[in-house]
């Protein structure tokens, strides 16, 4: 049909059916609560927790409502994390009260849900550096894992340091949402430590043997990001991996644990084990199952958290028992693992494509330069003149742009922003091993992580 015959029709007060059937669809989404976009529906959110205790420095936040406004509903969101805190617990309870905190300050009041959305990542990066940076006038040595989940809608944004873990079932297909900062796991943060003058090798024994896992030096940290661990070495450094994705309306469960569950179990088997049980009760079993199974070695905690549609009664998220979901992986949509690898290709045809988990972002970089230095638009909804980490007002003159020192900057100045407080410059160099951090002292390698 031309578009001139279209052009009449619409002078004559008719619809085209796709029109109509779009028509019907958005008000269908505006029903369950969407508005933002295609995607976005308000699910309801429940959780629950379980721990076994070893040395008492696993420690757990669960917030499932809370407002980036107080007293404006159209601007809550929940957040749920897991510290699993080494050499003393210090540091995990400094981060559970204060590190959101630090987040949501970081973030500019004003923002529609969209920005916000937009801007989080960014703020997660300077939330946790702002934590770890604040409690180093603590004085204390300890450190912790931390793994965030902020969920807003359909929205879930994970920003992690460390080994603890976020993993999602969604679609009868299994997500990975967090990164795993054991040396171990990870060549390249080897190599970053390396380089920032860090030593990275395994525990030394009588005869020459090498054995445990690989460990900085001195301390015999095996991780390579935390909070805390000013001890250690600045080149521990607290900048997360983030991952923000968005739900299809089928909803899902998310577990986050902390190393305790995953030295035991595989996700497969964590969410087979408590697969119909309600969030409590899940984490529970979750918990009993890898302490059946590797005894109890370690602090052993487990938070369970299902995101269910508003169309949905509440209860437990069960995995599709129809094959063929989680079959096709596109440009913008990310699949670890399927339920349907055995299907024929013949056997997929007849399967209609699933509504996919979509990834929005993810950035594990350790560059603040990088990870601070937002593109357009995101950028302008921060304040230029304030200290990117610590939001502290700059007076003209004061700021130190991030890109300087950059050995190749491009089309970058001196003099562009974000701009940082002298102190938080400070602490960037000496993450970056331009300066000397902390005298370190060796800890007994059976206190760390």
């Amino acid at each position: 049909m031309s578009s001139a015959s279209r052009s009449g029709r619409r002078r004559t007060g008719s619809v085209a059916l796709g029109d109509l059937l779009r028509r019907e669809a958005s008000a269908e989404r505006a029903a369950l609560g969407g508005g933002d976009g295609e995607r976005d529906w308000r699910p309801s959110v429940a959780a629950g927790q379980a721990c076994r205790a070893k040395k008492g420095e696993d420690f757990a936040l669960l917030k499932p409502a809370c407002e980036r406004r107080p007293g404006a509903p159209s601007t809550s969101f929940s957040a749920f994390a897991l510290f699993d805190g080494h050499n003393g617990s210090a540091a995990a309870v400094y981060a559970k009260e204060h590190l959101l905190g630090n987040v949501l300050g970081c973030v500019p009041t004003d923002l529609t849900r969209d920005e916000w959305l937009a801007a989080l990542p960014r703020a997660l990066v300077a939330g946790f550096v702002k934590t770890d940076k604040d409690f180093q006038t603590k004085a204390h040595s300890s450190g912790t894992t931390v793994t965030l989940a902020i969920i807003d809608g359909s929205v879930v944004t994970v920003a992690s340091v460390g080994d603890s873990r976020c993993v999602l079932e969604a679609e009868g297909s299994i997500y990975y949402l967090s990164a795993d900062h054991r040396f171990d796991a990870n060549e390249e943060e080897v190599g970053r430590v390396t380089e920032c003058g860090g030593e990275v090798g395994r525990l030394n024994v009588v005869g020459g043997a090498e054995i445990g896992p690989l460990r900085c030096w001195p301390g015999g940290l095996c991780l390579s990001r935390s909070i805390g661990d000013q001890d250690v070495g600045e080149f521990i450094i607290p900048v997360p991996y983030v991952k923000q994705i968005k739900l299809s309306n089928a909803g899902g469960r998310l577990i986050i644990s902390s190393d305790g569950v995953w030295d035991a179990l595989t996700a497969e088997v964590a969410f087979r084990c408590a697969r119909g049980l309600p969030p409590e009760a899940a984490a529970e079993q979750i918990v009993k199952e890898a302490v059946d199974s590797k005894g109890l070695r370690d602090d052993t905690t487990c938070i369970v958290i299902d995101v269910i549609p508003p169309e949905k009664p509440k209860c437990t998220i069960e995995s599709p028992k129809t094959p063929g979901k989680g079959l096709v992986l596109l440009k913008k949509f990310f699949l670890r693992k399927t339920l349907s690898d055995s299907l024929s290709l013949a056997d997929k045809d007849n399967y209609p494509e699933p509504d996919l988990v979509e990834e929005v972002f993810e950035d594990g970089c350790p560059s603040l330069s990088r990870r601070l230095n937002s593109e357009y638009p995101v950028r302008d909804m921060f304040k230029l003149f304030a200290c990117a980490i610590c939001q502290i007002d700059l007076e003209s003159g004061q700021g130190i742009s991030i890109h300087e020192g950059l050995s190749k900057p491009g089309k970058l100045r001196p003099w562009d922003g974000p701009f940082l407080c002298h102190s938080c410059q400070e602490k960037k160099e000496a993450m970056e091993g331009k300066r000397h951090s902390r005298d370190s002292s060796s800890r007994n390698s059976g206190s760390s992580e």
